[in-house]
């Protein structure tokens, strides 16, 4: 029996919200290096049985991997407390899986989420959000890249 669970877009919400940290790996059939990687990938989650580990088969799910912008596979993701905190494409060896994987652990959730924040602040301002200095640092940068063109 398989220790991953298939994710689909009608179970991926639910997997996120309910599961504090997700591994989720982006695939498909026909794909040499997403076969070579499913092996280290199972090897990864029976040997770390208190985290999540999915998988989204691109080809049965393209909803999914456009939401998440998957221009290769495999791309391997990591959702902690429903953040997105890592996603690289490539076949990662058993090493640099478990390497990641401690890494993700270690992370201080609490600083992502400021982070996160902050970056969803500033996104929101140079988008407009305000007429204060954000929209004249907008202003300025609109005139510089017109005046490139």
């Amino acid at each position: 029996m398989s220790s991953t669970v298939e994710l689909t877009k009608e179970n991926f919400d639910q997997t996120v919200t309910d599961n504090e940290f997700v591994l989720i790996d982006f695939w498909a059939e026909w794909c040499g290096p997403c076969r070579q990687f499913a092996p280290v990938y199972e090897r990864a989650a029976k040997a770390n049985p208190d985290l999540v580990f999915a998988k989204v088969d691109t080809e049965a799910q393209p909803e999914l991997a456009a939401a998440f912008e998957i221009r290769s596979i495999p791309t391997l993701m990591i959702v902690r407390d429903q953040v997105a905190i890592f996603a690289q494409p490539g076949a990662l060896p058993a090493n640099a899986l478990e390497d990641v994987i401690g890494q993700a652990r270690k992370l201080d959730m609490d600083e992502v989420r400021k982070s996160v924040a902050a970056q969803q602040a500033k996104a929101a301002e140079q988008a407009g959000g305000t007429e204060q200095a954000g929209g004249a640092e907008q202003a300025g940068g609109a005139e510089q890249a017109g005046g490139a063109e």
